[in-house]
């Protein structure tokens, strides 16, 4: 018995969602980062999902590219939040008003 393409989405749509409201209600860098990295590995299910039913590459290969953008993401990501610990000493969004310019 094989799971099909609905499901896979199914998950993504809800991976997806979980990560936007990581996003929009945490104030956490770090929970920021992670929320950000759950969307893209759902981008990446959806693609790897579509790939498989359609029988062709090219969603595969993309998704390949994600995950490498993801990595260097979260590498900035990271370097940035423990930058921001350092100096400031909160990685609170709401406290680093200095940041919007």
């Amino acid at each position: 018995m094989s799971v099909g393409l609905p499901l896979y989405l199914g998950l993504a749509a809800i991976l997806f969602v979980i990560g936007m409201l990581g996003i929009l209600l945490r104030r956490d860098v770090l929970v920021l980062v992670m929320s950000v990295e759950l969307m893209w590995n759902a981008a990446n299910l959806a693609l790897v999902a579509t790939a498989r039913e359609s029988g062709l590459m090219g969603g595969q290969i993309f998704a390949f590219v994600v995950i490498t953008v993801a990595a260097a993401d979260v590498a900035i990501g990271l370097a940035l939040a423990v930058l921001l610990g350092r100096t400031r000493g909160t990685l609170d969004v709401d406290r680093l008003h200095w940041l919007r310019g």
